[in-house]
Formats: structure tokens, C-alpha cells, sequence
């Protein structure tokens, strides 16, 4: 990947760091005990955030970024649909 300016362990990194905030929502959401449409919407918003980052600020990611908008859009679904119905809601 030496066209990007980013090296192979710098692309894993920036693949790493979403992965990573969305887990540390989830355990911290867990230790809180809040709802899960709550804490959906919240990584919904860090997705967003790193799709907007990985954008702007960084080499431009457009796929990687495109992929965590994609999930951003899953995630605001699936907190929709625990607020209406939050026994189905599997999270």
C-alpha cells in the first residue's frame, strides 16, 4: 500500500480504533446498566464520528469510511427498534 502514504500496520490501526471505541461503549453501557437503544445510538454516533474522521482528517478512507457510515445506519435502526419494541431487541 506504498500509493496511500499509509503503512500496513498504520491501515490495521485505523481499522482497529472503531472496534475498539464501539467495545469500550459496550462496557462501559454494561457496567452502567443503561438501555440498549441508548447505548446503540451512542455507537452509532462514534461511527459516524470515525466515518467523518477517517475522511477529513486522515488520508482519505473512503471505503473504510463508507463501511462505518453503513453501520452507523445499522446501528440507528437497531436502536430504533429496541425503543419500540424492547423485548425483541436481542442487544
Amino acid at each position: 500500500m506504498s500509493h496511500l502514504d499509509v503503512d500496513v500496520i498504520d491501515f490495521l490501526l485505523l481499522t482497529i480504533y472503531p472496534v475498539g471505541g464501539l467495545f469500550i461503549i459496550e462496557m462501559i453501557s454494561r457496567a452502567i446498566k443503561i438501555s440498549s437503544w441508548i447505548k446503540l445510538t451512542i455507537q452509532g454516533f462514534v461511527s459516524i464520528g470515525f466515518a467523518i474522521a477517517y475522511v477529513t482528517l486522515i488520508t482519505a478512507h473512503w471505503l473504510t469510511s463508507i463501511v462505518l457510515a453503513a453501520l452507523a445506519i445499522a446501528l440507528f435502526y437497531q436502536a430504533r427498534r429496541a425503543k419500540i419494541y424492547p423485548g425483541k431487541s436481542i442487544y
